[in-house]
């Protein structure tokens, strides 16, 4: 498809048989248009992408102001022979699309196609159509009142189902707003229940726990499953459909901590994709018509799901990605506008950031896959046990009414149990004080009551209750009476140094 830039350059009129004919004076400059945010286009990965490309002969890079973008109209805007531009909060992207069908630039990222970037239904419907693997998800649209639409909704205690489609926890909530960066993440009761709430980070924070359990009730969102990965987030980031960097970060899901390095910037790690995973990144490229597109990857068991497409985004510290970006974006340019100065590009030439390889004394080249640590614990609180036997009636319903297998032992850690027996320990503390006779020891209720109440909640996996049947014993009575063994675990909690340790250990096997 051939772009004529309204800016009267006149490119395809210098056109000869071979180059070397015509005179460097002849041939104009490439005008790039840089049309974005001035948060964006001052940022240090744009400011070190510009300073290459205005390093190449003939071209010329005009970055649009704020002022000229808001306060303008499109007809004043400076004209160029190719367009970079990228949504951004603030950014009028209709004008954009105005200028773009105005002067008829050669457009690196396709404007109207960045409407589809901002609804994450219509982001995973393209994937689908493009046969990306995502994660298993469904659509919960609800109006302003939180009513679902053309759908029916069912909470459990441990799943939701949407229509015909079942989600057991744990499970994703996303947003359809693909601007709004508020993600849920939902945990089984099994698991102390709760949600990791992730967001946009702030200062060293990415995401913080919440004992809440239940999914929100307004606003219309993408469930999908939770897929478990190694703890870390894959971000690639494509320059054109043949190229792609990969990176990965600490998951937000895990403690919400972000890892940075003496500068102040957020730890990544290289990664190399896959061919499966290169082929995704050309399909994304292809499919959203973005030449510079971010996109994350999961890894699990093998396969690869793209779960979110950014759109525009670089790479925040790598010298030979701004190198790379810098000559792909050149070469596009040219090849599209100028063909007669059009030269391939090498990518594989050694830089400055490349590893010598060495070669091994005998036998086969090997490399290094991974590293496999079996850890017994970190720096951790004592491990605690309590053990009582009971007999009162309360603690033999709850036994049977939870016991469904008829087994002897029981171990109970699910926050709605452990509530049952706070319950009835609370019950039984207030008979105490008013002079009831119990065969249950007051003091080790006491310490059972203060250990369950520990935290103000029951999220996570530091306590669990096992009981043990008895059967019948006699007490004080002529009849025998039912008898349990509860045992009350808790404690071996990472301490604060030993959180340091494993935080060490994790950043040395890197």
């Amino acid at each position: 498809m051939g772009h004529t830039p309204s800016s009267g350059l006149g490119i395809d009129t210098v056109m000869e048989e071979d180059l070397g004919d015509v005179l460097v004076e002849e041939i104009p400059n490439i005008k790039i248009g840089i049309c974005a945010m001035n948060k964006k286009t001052k940022s240090t990965p744009m400011q070190e992408i510009l300073s290459r490309i205005m390093r190449f002969e003939f071209v010329d890079v005009v970055v649009f102001s704020d002022d000229m973008i808001l306060n303008h109209q499109v007809e004043e805007w400076p004209l160029c022979d190719a367009l970079i531009s990228f949504y951004s909060s603030g950014f009028p992207l209709d004008k954009a699309i105005e200028y773009s069908k105005l002067r008829n630039p050669f457009v690196l990222n396709d404007l109207e196609m960045q409407y589809t970037l901002l609804d994450r239904c219509a982001v995973y419907e393209l994937l689908k159509e493009g046969n990306i693997e995502t994660p298993r998800y469904a659509i919960l649209m609800r109006d302003e009142d939180g009513n679902p639409i053309d759908t029916n909704f069912v909470e459990l205690e441990d799943s939701i189902q949407i229509g015909n489609v079942v989600f057991q926890k744990p499970f994703v909530e996303k947003p359809v707003d693909a601007e709004d960066h508020n993600v849920f993440i939902y945990y089984p009761s099994s698991a102390g229940g709760g949600s990791q709430r992730l967001f946009r980070k702030v200062g060293s924070r990415s995401s913080v726990y919440s004992a809440e359990s239940c999914v929100r009730k307004f606003g219309s969102y993408i469930y999908e499953d939770f897929v478990p990965t190694d703890g870390t987030d894959v971000k690639v980031y494509t320059v054109g459909p043949e190229y792609a960097h990969a990176e990965a970060r600490k998951s937000p899901s895990l403690d919400g901590k972000v890892e940075r390095d003496s500068q102040g910037k957020e730890i990544r790690y290289p990664v190399i994709l896959n061919p499966y995973e290169k082929e995704m990144a050309h399909k994304v490229c292809e499919l959203f018509k973005q030449t510079v597109c971010g996109f994350d990857l999961l890894r699990t068991h093998g396969t690869s799901y793209v779960c979110d497409v950014n759109g525009f985004s670089f790479v925040k510290t790598s010298k030979k990605y701004y190198d790379d970006c810098s000559q792909v974006l050149v070469s596009r340019i040219l090849q599209e506008l100028a063909p007669q100065l059009y030269k391939p590009y090498n990518l594989l030439e050694e830089s400055s950031e490349d590893r010598p390889i060495t070669d091994t004394l005998n036998g086969t080249m090997m490399e290094l896959r991974c590293v496999i640590g079996i850890i017994r614990h970190g720096d951790r609180t004592p491990k605690q046990k309590l053990k009582m036997e009971i007999r009162h009636p309360r603690f033999i319903q709850l036994f049977k009414r939870h016991n469904s297998h008829n087994e002897k032992k029981l171990k109970l850690k699910r926050p709605k149990q452990l509530q049952e027996i706070l319950d009835i320990v609370r019950d039984l503390l207030e008979e105490h004080h008013a002079g009831v006779t119990m065969f249950e020891n007051p003091n080790k209720l006491r310490q059972l009551k203060n250990v369950l109440e520990m935290y103000g909640h029951f999220s996570g996996i530091n306590r669990k209750i096992q009981l043990k049947y008895l059967g019948f014993k006699a007490y004080k009575s002529s009849k025998d009476e039912e008898a349990i063994l509860l045992i009350m675990k808790w404690g071996g909690e990472l301490t604060a140094t030993g959180k340091i340790q494993a935080e060490e250990l994790g950043r040395a096997f890197r």
